[in-house]
């Protein structure tokens, strides 16, 4: 979280915002992992990375912002929100089918259809 807290300051400090999705992204991750799992906050965090991303037409990262919130949407028993938020990023990509993300969100897609 340090790392992050710092990478945070060096995005606010230089201007280079290219992985500033990710840092919210992975922010919100580590939040959910800590004690206490907090959700609300984590939740905030990946609507940041989402919207950041957006804006940024980021579309990897935005993939992965929408990844983590799908996730924790369904681990709330969110599962249409979820699949509704997942499902337009994902079919923005035609091509890469076999990347990691690209897997990651058809497998969480597939879950949530179920």
């Amino acid at each position: 979280m340090t790392a992050l807290v710092e990478a945070s300051r060096i995005v606010e400090e230089t201007g280079e915002r290219r992985w500033e999705a990710e840092i919210y992204r992975l922010t919100g991750e580590l939040t959910l992992a800590g004690p206490g799992g907090g959700r609300t906050e984590a939740e905030l965090w990946f609507k940041r990375a989402l919207d950041v991303a957006g804006c940024q037409n980021a579309k990897c990262l935005e993939l992965r912002a929408a990844i983590s919130l799908a996730r924790l949407w369904r681990d709330s028993g969110k599962h249409r929100e979820a699949r509704e938020l997942l499902t337009p990023v994902y079919v923005w990509f035609t091509e890469g089918s076999d990347t990691l993300d690209l897997k990651k969100g058809k497998a969480l897609l597939e879950e949530l259809a179920a």
